[in-house]
């Protein structure tokens, strides 16, 4: 058998597959009813395992198994994955999570931009000291003990400085709704 896998894997040798066929195609079969699978899903995971035997077949190594061994491995693992697909249930197309969302309209994404804009402009115009607690805070996602030791600055001063900073950031923008 090894010498006839390697003539399907050099040359793509039709009588060569023909005989594996007409040899492991039954056995396959059986192999799988005894494994549990029904006489009808045998013979199609039969024939998906010689599909993929002629496919793969440069892939054969005679040093790690025989013929046989690997013929039978790709038929169990066929076996297999067949079982795994069977246990999972069938995709609902009106699942919410597999229902794309709806593009936004042209308005509201010009609305979305003047926001972004006007909140960008609001955060730049932050003084410095200001905007290096604002960005250890939120960006950094940094509590307020661990910036005043990070800055060397008493934690009130910290405090402080967010207190001013989102004061000047929600009069600059304004009422955003």
């Amino acid at each position: 058998m090894e010498d006839l896998l390697r003539r399907v894997a050099e040359t793509g040798d039709r009588q060569a597959f023909s005989e594996i066929y007409a040899h492991f195609a039954p056995r396959i079969k059986g192999f799988l009813m005894r494994g549990g699978a029904s006489a009808e899903e045998a013979e199609d995971l039969a024939q998906d395992s010689m599909v993929k035997i002629l496919r793969k077949a440069k892939l054969f190594d005679p040093a790690k198994a025989s013929a046989s061994t690997w013929i039978f491995t790709i038929a169990r693992n066929a076996r297999i994955d067949a079982i795994r697909r069977a246990g999972k249930p069938p995709l609902d197309p009106e699942d919410p999570a597999l229902v794309p969302e709806e593009a936004p309209r042209a308005d509201h994404q010009c609305e979305l931009n003047e926001r972004n804009e006007r909140i960008r402009v609001a955060f730049g115009s932050l003084p410095p000291d200001q905007m290096e607690v604002m960005k250890l805070h939120f960006y950094e996602d940094e509590p307020h003990s661990v910036i005043a030791e990070r800055l060397g600055l008493p934690l009130g001063t910290v405090k402080s400085r967010l207190r001013l900073a989102f004061e000047k950031v929600r009069k600059e923008i304004g009422d955003l709704s």
